[in-house]
């Protein structure tokens, strides 16, 4: 690949699974379809002299089976702060073509996909609390999207639960996980309830998924 960048991201995810979400557990999606928002803040990032870090993105997409069965849909969201060549950059980005194939969640997503809607630069409200697995999303007349954590109903009390993923991932190292519920409206009109949400660190470059402890793990001691 010519072109060099970095893309690390604090990223909360809500899709229309159960808390085991298929594409985290090699299991079929809950429902026999898939539908997804992606929303992310860049605490850094770069493509080749562009600097990105700080703007906001949003990726959504729904496919009417499952994802490897192909004929997804999916529209990108770019921060309206993003002057031409940021926007240029993101898109490039969002949309895999700046990578080797396969190697992060968008090649892979973008390849599933074979409607891409028109891509959006608007304002993108996020707030985002990763280890607290809480989230407000709002992308005026697309999106609105809350995530909580699970709760334990013995106790009362947030039900911790995480995954790690060593190998075998496109998307991250470790996830924090929660349930979220999503709106969305327009040409990717959909919506679900207190489903899987996760809350992660996309750290990605031109050569694929950049396997570093992610800050989240942290408790762990790694």
């Amino acid at each position: 690949m010519t072109d060099q960048w970095l893309f690390r991201s604090e990223t909360y995810d809500n899709c229309n699974c159960a808390i085991n979400c298929g594409c985290q557990f090699n299991l079929p999606s809950t429902h026999g379809y898939c539908q997804s928002a992606f929303v992310g803040e860049l605490v850094e990032g770069y493509f080749n002299d562009t600097p990105l870090t700080g703007l906001r993105w949003a990726t959504i997409y729904k496919w009417p089976g499952e994802i490897a069965e192909g004929g997804g849909k999916c529209q990108f969201v770019i921060d309206e702060r993003a002057d031409a060549a940021q926007r240029h950059a993101l898109e490039t980005i969002l949309s895999g073509k700046a990578c080797e194939p396969g190697s992060n969640m968008f090649a892979v997503f973008a390849s599933m996909c074979s409607d891409f809607c028109e891509t959006q630069f608007l304002q993108i409200d996020l707030e985002a609390d990763l280890e607290a697995r809480t989230a407000r999303v709002e992308i005026p007349g697309i999106l609105i999207s809350r995530a909580s954590p699970k709760i334990n109903e013995f106790s009362g009390e947030p039900f911790h639960i995480a995954i790690a993923r060593r190998d075998g991932s496109f998307e991250f190292t470790y996830a924090e996980l929660g349930l979220g519920s999503t709106e969305v409206k327009g040409e990717m009109e959909m919506s679900y309830e207190d489903s899987w949400a996760h809350f992660c660190i996309h750290h990605f470059n031109q050569d694929g998924i950049v396997r570093q402890p992610s800050r989240l793990s942290a408790w762990l001691g790694m």
